[in-house]
């Protein structure tokens, strides 16, 4: 039998052995091609990064330079982990920030250009409103100042300006007006000139004057929500006292009728009082007592057009606003003969 031979063989299966490395190359080609594509899909759902002189841009390149570069991938063994190479990077790389490119013009506004009939129509519907909030429509003697209990002498300008118009709205003598000091938002008002804006900044919502039914028991609770919350009220006498908190609490409370007398609060008798339709709307908190109330009657009117109404009644019988911080909240106990006493 004879022999082989090995030179024969290896010439023999040379053009075999090429081939499968050409199949083999275009494989491979096909995937890197593959793995490219679906890349730079990827890379454009992406936002486009700045580019740093040391790295090409997002986008840079060919399929075909990636597909060589990919080729020439270092192996899995010898790679740097990304932490290292971005530690190995150079301190002093900077980054390139795109140019935008515009055109810039510039119009000078005077008389030369007409006025535009639409924004005419809208000035001419409201320059009326406008004006009418520099209308004076009351003197203040003395300033109008928000304090922490019952809302200063701010907060008695506004529960006696409540509690007067009701009265003459509903024809019969409230006894009890209440607002909270929170709605109140502007803390000063000076004296001299009153001009309905100061009443619009004063009063700013949309909150409607209503009349509800509370038993005596519920209206002691009302009060001491009133006191301990620092807002406002007319037609009662207060005692209150400084709580361990440094916040006051009710003492006791009388009511006063229309001659300024003092009367007893009866738990089972029923009161009528004026509020504002936002306390009365909150199923939760200090003012939920409210809740309780029974026959809840809405007098159509804000409080602040009843505070105007209020102010030009008194201008209207030669009156001057005289809210002063009297002795509707009479504070008790040690904290009361300190000199200067609480702001009020």
């Amino acid at each position: 039998m004879s022999k082989s031979n090995p030179a024969t063989n290896k010439t023999e299966t040379s053009p075999e052995i090429r081939l499968r490395h050409a199949w083999f190359e275009r494989l491979f080609m096909l995937g890197v091609l593959t793995i490219t594509i679906d890349g730079v899909g990827a890379q454009q759902a992406q936002p486009i990064q700045p580019c740093v002189v040391e790295k090409p841009c997002v986008g840079e390149g060919t399929f075909a330079s990636k597909a060589k570069s990919a080729s020439k991938r270092t192996p899995a063994s010898k790679r740097t982990p990304s932490r290292k190479r971005a530690s190995a990077s150079k301190p002093g790389s900077t980054t390139l920030s795109a140019t935008v490119k515009g055109r810039v013009s510039g119009v000078l506004v005077d008389a030369s250009i007409p006025n535009d009939p639409a924004l005419e129509k809208i000035v001419a519907l409201y320059s009326p409103k406008v004006r009418a909030l520099e209308v004076v429509i009351g003197k203040l003697e003395v300033e109008l100042k928000k304090g922490t209990v019952g809302g200063g002498n701010l907060g008695n300008f506004v529960t006696d300006g409540m509690r007067a118009q009701s009265t003459a709205k509903l024809g019969k003598p409230v006894l009890l007006a209440i607002t909270n000091s929170g709605g109140l938002r502007k803390n000063t008002i000076a004296p001299g000139d009153l001009r309905a804006a100061d009443i619009f900044e004063l009063l700013p919502f949309e909150n409607a004057l209503a009349e509800v039914d509370l038993n005596g028991e519920q209206l002691l609770k009302l009060l001491n929500v009133v006191v301990s919350a620092g807002d406002a009220l007319s037609g009662a006498r207060i005692q209150y006292r400084m709580n361990a908190d440094k916040r006051p609490e009710l003492v006791s409370a009388r009511l006063l009728d229309h001659q300024g007398r003092e009367m007893e609060i009866d738990p089972k008798a029923t009161y009528s009082i004026v509020t504002i339709d936002y306390l009365l709307k909150l199923a939760s908190g200090r003012y939920s007592i409210l809740q309780e109330g029974k026959n809840v009657r809405p007098l159509g009117v804000t409080i602040r057009d009843a505070l105007m109404d209020y102010v030009k009644a008194e201008t209207a019988a030669g009156r001057t606003i005289k809210a002063t911080v009297d002795d509707r909240f009479v504070q008790t106990g040690p904290e009361a003969q300190k000199p200067g006493g609480l702001q009020r």
